[in-house]
């Protein structure tokens, strides 16, 4: 597996990571069990960086992801974890005592002195324009509580505004063959500014994984099924606020501009991670299975196939399907 600097700190992440919202139980089910085998999985296949928030299953993420690393001791693996989402997310509730308090039950919860990453997690923009919100984290940083920050972020504005701060370490942004304008100006910003960008949402919350159909249903507690329209969050982090049907069709085309003997998963996440600009990309997993193949498609890296193609295709079908409706919202 590719490692890439992690900007200015002394680690290394894996091109393919791991987002584990999935395993917070907020996509159905995942019991423990389960869990562990896919973070083991994604280890043994040389994934580095795992991503999770304190409110994913209500730190139930987080907590699985400190028994694992708890077992294997001297592991590379970087933990991102994010804060700012339990409470509402309004200006006044991003203070230094709310920061204090988030990032002190995300250390319990891994069962570390220090967080290896802490993101803020989709704040309001006035937060991510705000110096005081920077002098919390850096105070975090001189206190030991954190080794570093970043801002995980919906829109390319805001990750512009938080690549402008100098000790910003990342930015998280959803990109992928149906969200294209972070190719624009985020990731050129970025690359010049040394600051490492993670592509959620890489499979569109499954849209990507040329598995869905129109008589594809999700679990009620499933957010593919209540949140589309965005009456939970940013109807964004669902399908990546394209509308199902539309998605089915995109990704019908993109399927079929897939070079022999490739998935569209794969594909998709080689293409994601060859983008100049990205540090890391992370999709989830729900099963060893998957966990697998998302790191496998690291090996697209070091060359052998052509994805020309498919490059030219995801441009053309964003073009056709997605453009008028993503690029301005976004």
């Amino acid at each position: 597996m590719q490692q890439r600097s992690l900007a200015s700190t002394s680690r290394s992440v894996s091109a393919i990571g791991l987002g584990t919202w999935q395993l917070g139980a907020d996509w159905g089910d995942v019991d423990e069990d389960q869990a562990l085998a896919v973070l083991g999985a994604s280890a043994d296949a040389g994934v580095t960086l795992f991503d999770t928030a304190d409110v994913y299953g209500d730190g139930r993420s987080e907590s699985i992801i400190g028994r694992f690393l708890a077992d294997r001791p001297g592991h590379d693996i970087t933990v991102a974890t994010k804060m700012g989402r339990r409470e509402a997310q309004v200006p006044e509730n991003y203070t230094p005592a709310n920061f204090r308090a988030w990032t002190d039950r995300s250390r319990r919860n891994l069962g570390v002195e220090t967080l290896d990453l802490v993101q803020l997690h989709c704040p309001p923009s006035a937060v991510i324009e705000s110096d005081d919100t920077y002098d919390a984290l850096d105070e975090l940083v001189a206190d030991g509580a954190i080794a570093a920050y970043g801002v995980s972020v919906e829109t390319t504005a805001q990750a512009l505004a938080a690549i402008a701060r100098p000790h910003v370490t990342n930015v998280q942004i959803i990109f992928n063959p149906f969200r294209l304008k972070p190719l624009d100006e985020v990731l050129p910003a970025a690359a010049a500014a040394g600051v490492a960008i993670f592509a959620r949402v890489p499979l569109a919350s499954g849209l990507l994984s040329g598995r869905y159909t129109a008589q594809t249903t999700f679990a009620a507690d499933d957010h593919r099924s209540y949140n589309r329209n965005g009456e939970a969050f940013d109807r964004g982090e669902t399908f990546s606020g394209v509308d199902f049907e539309t998605g089915l069709t995109a990704a019908r085309r993109l399927a079929a501009a897939v070079p022999e003997g490739l998935t569209l998963p794969a594909a998709t996440l080689g293409w994601i991670a060859s983008r100049p600009g990205v540090t890391s990309v992370i999709p989830g997993a729900r099963t060893t299975e998957q966990a697998r193949a998302n790191a496998a498609a690291a090996a697209l890296l070091e060359g052998g196939t052509d994805l020309t193609g498919f490059a030219d295709e995801i441009v053309a079908v964003y073009d056709e399907f997605l453009r008028a409706d993503i690029h301005p919202h976004w």
